[in-house]
């Protein structure tokens, strides 16, 4: 109600009847329009507004702006905050914002607070957070606001990114990025990346390489130009995996290098944690699986680094202990390996779902053939959907491997 509205504003500026009367009003008017038994002339409410010092449209509007800023406020804190530190945040998040969705019309605050709202709900596995979205893309878009309506068509393809459904991911997203630049005549430098990063693994995610190569080492490029950090270091990792991939020792070398240069620059432990892991992972593919354990170890006695990377770290002691023929001990290592809930890349897969291969092998070398096949068999099933890697031809070859082996007639 508009009195309502008057009496609040003028007690958060901590003006008194009297003051806000000033010599326009009489207290008595005054307090009869704050209790809504009064209604002002337009000239009175211009007056109002102008001691106050805000618009009559605001007065007039069902939430005022300082409303929404206050509760936009509130809701970026919550917002931001770690989900390791503050796990229920999005259902804290949803009542805080649901009272004024109905209402949010304009401007940037009812833009943000129905994006951050909408993603509330799809985190929290809720129906209807697209329309949501939707609404918050449009006001984006009015505004001409590039980065925050990219990052809603980056969250329209994850959505089925992380239910693998990669081709899908990737046609949503291409249809987001082409609306975009039709939208909106300049893509800010940091926005572009972003944009470059995600098309880049994606079109990865399907196997399309050479798409997914022009596009990276673009935003690589474009990066140095410009002087942009950001996502650099995400775009380092994505091109070491790349390399890897596809045996290119050269530039899995050069990468590596990139990322350890970026993360004693810009001080970054992800970025040199990374390094030592891809370094550990090159160790056991050169079989130096003593070196390889070495670092292993170092991070596994770290608390604050097994929590976080424990099951990566764990995933690489079992190899290199298959490779030292240390099998009671890999397998023992291998079992307490749990897929990340964040890990949903097929790059990131492929690393995990060889788990079983090196199970197998192992199962196999004790003699249990019917173990070792049926774990071997379930490393190819995971594979199945995944692009052409190396972890997807390890595990193809260890199923063929243990098939001939059960073909073998036993020892008499």
């Amino acid at each position: 109600m508009l009195g309502e509205r008057i009496r609040e504003i003028r007690k958060k500026k901590k003006m008194t009847l009297e003051v806000l009367a000033g010599e326009g009003l009489t207290k008595g008017m005054l307090s009869l329009i704050e209790n809504n038994k009064a209604n002002p002339s337009m000239e009175s409410l211009a007056f109002i507004a102008k001691r106050l010092g805000v618009e009559v449209t605001e007065l007039l509007e069902d939430i005022s702006k300082q409303e929404l800023r206050d509760v936009l406020e509130k809701a970026e804190r919550l917002f931001n905050k770690e989900t390791e530190k503050v796990t229920d945040k999005y259902r804290q998040l949803i009542p805080l914002i649901e009272p004024y969705v109905t209402n949010f019309t304009q401007g940037y605050e009812s833009a943000r607070l129905l994006d951050i709202y909408s993603r509330c709900l799809y985190n929290e596995k809720k129906d209807g957070w697209q329309d949501y979205s939707d609404r918050a893309a449009k006001m984006y878009d009015e505004m001409n606001l590039t980065a925050k309506r990219a990052g809603i068509g980056i969250l329209r393809a994850m959505e089925k990114f992380i239910e693998h459904d990669y081709v899908k991911s990737l046609e949503i997203f291409l249809k987001e990025r082409a609306e975009i630049e039709s939208n909106h005549a300049y893509i800010d430098p940091i926005t572009r990346v972003d944009l470059d990063y995600n098309e880049s693994i994606l079109y990865f995610a399907v196997g399309d390489s050479d798409s997914a190569t022009r596009v990276m080492e673009s935003a690589i490029n474009f990066s140095k130009q410009h002087r942009i950090f950001y996502r650099i270091d995400d775009l380092y990792r994505l091109a070491f995996a790349q390399a890897m991939m596809t045996y290119e020792e050269e530039k899995k070398a050069h990468y590596s290098l990139k990322l350890k240069q970026y993360g004693d620059f810009a001080e970054d432990k992800q970025s040199l944690l990374f390094h030592d892991f891809f370094n550990v992972m090159s160790l056991n593919s050169e079989k130096h699986f003593v070196k390889a354990l070495e670092i292993i170890d170092q991070y596994l006695s770290d608390p604050k680094m097994s929590d976080i990377y424990g099951f990566w770290y764990l995933l690489e002691k079992g190899k290199a202990l298959y490779g030292l023929g240390q099998l009671n001990e890999a397998i023992l290592c291998l079992d307490k390996v749990e897929i990340p809930s964040y890990a949903h890349h097929p790059f990131d897969l492929s690393m995990f779902y060889v788990m079983d291969s090196y199970k197998a092998l192992c199962h196999l070398e004790f003699g249990a053939k019917d173990k070792a096949l049926q774990l071997a068999k379930i490393a190819v099933e995971n594979f199945e959907r995944l692009p052409h890697t190396p972890f997807k031809d390890f595990a193809t070859d260890s199923y063929n491997k243990i098939k001939l082996k059960m073909e073998e007639p036993n020892p008499s």
